[in-house]
């Protein structure tokens, strides 16, 4: 038994996705999440200002006496995972690209084909067909990095034609040459434009890494022991840039629930100082 919360961070507020997964299975479980929305999109930056910037949240969230770090982002689990537990070894730290992964190989065949889209960052880096080849060679993948959805989403401009548009714009022509029958989101932002792309494309089936991270995080806490007997504190969300649309967008993921929340802007500069 550990009632310590869960740390959560993300370039943003795509991570945000990940949360009511975890919430509605184990309902015990506590949160303190942390978005860089200061500093985002985190997708067209150099590597090793991702880990750097990736340092610094973990190092922050560590500080909070959280019992686990997932990362809720797609660039940074390509990238920094290695580094992140080497600087902390003592508690676990789960990245969103093998859960996901895992589902992709035990449940697509040779006969599919699976598209990939996500940052820049996180395509160049070759993580997913990397891992899914490792469980399931057998596989045709194929990947599109699509840098404009992410600053669009963290503006709030989702149920817009001009989101629209850009979907098309990055997809039309890759579905379509490539004879794409599975989309995996590679990007925790991506969530939030699924019913868009549903829209557009209805006979895509949809793989949502927000979704299949809670598994890896229940067999965590399983394994180790550290789940949480009763709710202790209220879940509680951090944003370097607290900004109405991450606020709006806290409120509109957790409308239907009753999870309690706070919102607080943290300084990671004065932080650091």
């Amino acid at each position: 038994m550990d009632n310590r919360p869960i740390g959560f961070f993300d370039s943003g507020l795509g991570g945000l996705t990940c949360i009511p997964h975890l919430m509605r299975a184990l309902p015990d479980e506590r949160i303190v999440y942390f978005g860089d929305t200061a500093r985002t999109p985190y997708g067209s930056k150099a590597e090793s200002t991702i880990r750097n910037f990736s340092f610094e949240i973990s190092d922050f969230l560590v500080s909070q006496d959280v019992k686990m770090i997932a990362i809720a982002c797609n660039t940074v689990s390509s990238i920094a995972l290695s580094a992140l537990r080497k600087r902390h070894p003592s508690i676990p730290i789960l990245g969103i690209i093998s859960p996901a992964s895992h589902t992709i190989a035990n449940t697509c065949t040779g006969e599919n084909n699976v598209g990939i889209i996500g940052t820049k960052v996180t395509i160049a880096s070759d993580a997913y067909p990397d891992k899914i080849l490792k469980f399931n060679s057998d596989l045709h993948l194929h990947q599109m990095a699509c840098p404009t959805l992410v600053p669009l989403i963290e503006e709030g401009i989702i149920e817009h034609s001009i989101m629209d548009l850009s979907i098309e714009y990055y997809l039309d022509h890759f579905i379509k040459y490539n004879e794409i029958d599975t989309l995996v989101l590679g990007c925790t932002h991506y969530p939030l434009i699924r019913k868009n792309i549903e829209k557009i494309y209805p006979k895509l089936r949809i793989v949502d890494p927000s979704k299949e991270m809670f598994t890896s995080i229940d067999d965590t806490l399983t394994e180790r022991g550290i789940k949480a007997a009763s709710p202790t504190i209220s879940n509680i969300f951090y944003a370097s840039d607290l900004s109405e649309n991450f606020v709006n967008m806290i409120n509109k993921i957790f409308s239907d629930s009753d999870f309690k929340v706070a919102f607080r802007n943290f300084d990671l500069d004065d932080y650091l100082r």
